[in-house]
């Protein structure tokens, strides 16, 4: 079986960017370690991506903060993590979850059973969001997530995301 890491939005925006918060700050070290656990080949990475409109979409409208703008030092990776992930699989979403990913990995499942690991930013929109597309895409393999290298905006909504997945089968570790 083949064990995946999904590093989601380690972005400098969601950690001391446009939308950083000090839970973000405190899991960079834990997510640098379990980036280490891994062969390169077996990590995928997402980038939260968004246009110079992204004031005039339906996000934009909801939070109108403007982030992960691409080609912005807030959409770039944070430099520690990303240096450790050059030759990673990386995946421009333009949403919370990515179809993109989803699929990526499904065609990688067929060829080889899949275990898949999410850690990063945020817990409650864009990793609970992608940990349950992955469910849903591939209900027989085992997904988890290390609640130790993930941030919600809150710490509780951290937190009800965690209580979310767990109910949707995903491992809590």
């Amino acid at each position: 079986m083949r064990k995946i890491l999904v590093v989601v939005d380690m972005q400098n925006d969601f950690i001391d960017g446009a939308l950083g918060t000090k839970e973000a700050q405190q899991i960079v070290e834990p997510v640098i370690h379990k980036i280490k656990e891994y062969d390169i080949t077996n990590i995928y990475t997402t980038r939260d991506t968004h246009g110079t409109d992204y004031l005039s979409t339906q996000e934009g409208k909801n939070l109108p903060v403007e982030h992960c703008i691409k080609g912005t030092e807030g959409w770039e990776i944070r430099a520690e993590i990303a240096e450790l992930l050059q030759g990673a699989v990386v995946v421009d979403k333009p949403s919370f979850g990515s179809l993109e990913l989803a699929e990526l990995l499904y065609e990688e499942n067929k060829k080889e059973e899949l275990e898949v690991e999410l850690v990063g930013l945020c817990t409650d929109i864009c990793v609970v969001s992608n940990a349950i597309l992955l469910k849903a895409k591939m209900p027989e393999i085992q997904i988890s997530v290390d609640a130790s290298c993930c941030a919600g905006v809150t710490p509780e909504s951290h937190q009800a995301a965690l209580e979310t997945m767990k109910m949707c089968q995903i491992q809590i570790l």
